[in-house]
């Protein structure tokens, strides 16, 4: 067996109370405006996952100075990090390649961020990163006066900018808070007004962030108006719990009667709860509580238990708000419940083609699952054998393949498995300490 290998065997039920780790997404968004900020910014609980750690690895070789906090009374939720801001447009010629290893997160934002700097810069990642589509950035931000290269619209990405940014009107084609956010980031070194206009809301940690910064922002419709130029001030943040992390812990308490675990400090921003009322359509029994609002994001106490499990269809228009959350469900529904999921061709250019890697590991556990091309349908009338799964690198697959081996009749083998450090170090040992 690999070291890379995690043996899973079949549980009864979780019970607990726990914290999650700092959620991924807002410690990028915030590690990149301290980055832009004048003064020192403060960041507690910031993501200890490797996708987080690239976007710092990043800013360090933009010439942003970084301090990470070291010491046994640190927060078990992530980091605590010291960032001293540049100001706009005050980053410094990479000396060599940026690396930002598997995250598309830090690859997208990022790059809208160095639109605006006068300067050439290399953008690259893993193998798993430079296949996925980057045209999406690269269109509106060439309108706006900078030259990016890429092969066939992928990684890695070479960034001509300029100070001279323009503003534009951009109508997203596809649903997307990176590509909200790369030319949110870009605007705010433009002079005038930069608009984006989104069919479908996604989530907006961006936009409450640059808020908390101090930045102006403008919401009317679907549209998040930005006037560039705005000073952002340096202060002191605190990152809630990652709810799309802990989705794979409900989805396996969901799963395993007589389960009763409690998440507290985890982000409720409205955005992103979408996985909660799914859960609850599906037959869990979900309560939050303890309802607190922290530099703009919702956070609170999450309950979650078993319940009976039904049949359950996703719309398309409700993938946007459930694409991290999709394989999780997937899982959840193999332990006696039905899934369908439709228009979520967004599943194949994510860390890995999630549709086909998911139905072909899934059925490796004794599910029975069929792939569309713009999703799956998971039948859950027959009790798991367990297996051997592939996360091929992924961490949500990974977690995905975990939590259905804990309902299977006899032990599991995930293969790739230390992938789950992308996003959560220390899954399986908090799923271990569930276990009654």
């Amino acid at each position: 067996m690999s070291s890379d290998d995690v043996i899973i065997y079949p549980a009864t039920r979780l019970q607990g109370r726990m914290a999650i780790p700092g959620d991924k997404s807002i410690s990028h968004r915030y590690a990149l405006l301290a980055a832009l900020a004048t003064g020192s910014t403060t960041i507690e609980s910031y993501s200890e996952g490797l996708d987080c750690a690239s976007t710092l690895q990043c800013l360090a070789a933009l010439g942003v100075p970084i301090n990470i906090s070291q010491g046994e009374n640190l927060s078990p939720r992530g980091h605590e990090i010291r960032i001293e801001g540049r100001g706009l447009g005050g980053f410094t010629q990479p000396s060599a390649p940026l690396d930002a290893g598997n995250s598309g997160s830090t690859m997208r934002m990022l790059t809208g961020v160095l639109a605006a700097h006068s300067f050439q810069s290399l953008l690259d990642g893993d193998k798993s990163l430079r296949q996925r589509p980057m045209n999406r950035v690269i269109v509106p931000l060439e309108r706006m006066g900078a030259s990016i290269k890429a092969t066939n619209g992928r990684p890695p990405l070479t960034v001509n900018g300029t100070n001279e940014l323009k503003p534009i009107i951009f109508k997203t084609d596809t649903p997307s808070a990176q590509v909200k956010s790369a030319v949110l980031l870009a605007g705010l070194h433009a002079d005038g007004v930069t608009s984006v206009h989104e069919s479908i809301q996604t989530r907006n940690h961006t936009e409450l962030a640059l808020e908390a910064f101090g930045v102006k922002v403008e919401h009317k419709d679907n549209q998040v108006l930005l006037a560039g130029r705005q000073n952002l001030k340096a202060l002191t943040l605190r990152v809630p719990g990652d709810i799309s992390s802990a989705a794979f812990v409900m989805a396996a308490a969901a799963a395993l009667p007589k389960s009763d675990v409690t998440i507290v400090d985890v982000g409720l921003n409205p955005t992103r709860t979408a996985i909660l009322q799914v859960l609850e359509r599906m037959g869990a029994l979900v309560e939050t509580s303890n309802h607190k609002c922290l530099d703009g994001e919702p956070s609170g106490t999450i309950r979650i238990r078993y319940g009976l499990l039904r049949k359950v269809e996703i719309m398309p228009s409700e993938v946007p708000g459930l694409i991290d959350e999709l394989p999780a469900l997937a899982a959840l529904a193999t332990q006696g419940g039905e899934l369908l999921v439709r228009g979520a061709q967004e599943l194949r250019v994510k860390e890995s083609d999630r549709i086909s890697l998911l139905t072909k590991g899934l059925r490796c556990l004794g599910a029975e699952i069929e792939e569309f091309q713009d999703g799956f349908h998971v039948q859950g009338n027959k009790k798991l054998t367990g297996g051997r799964a592939n996360a091929y690198g992924d961490h949500r697959l990974a977690m995905a393949f975990t939590v259905a081996a804990l309902g299977a009749v006899g032990p599991s083998t995930i293969e790739d498995a230390t992938a789950v450090n992308v996003s959560y170090p220390g899954f399986f040992e908090v799923l271990e300490g569930l276990r009654q």
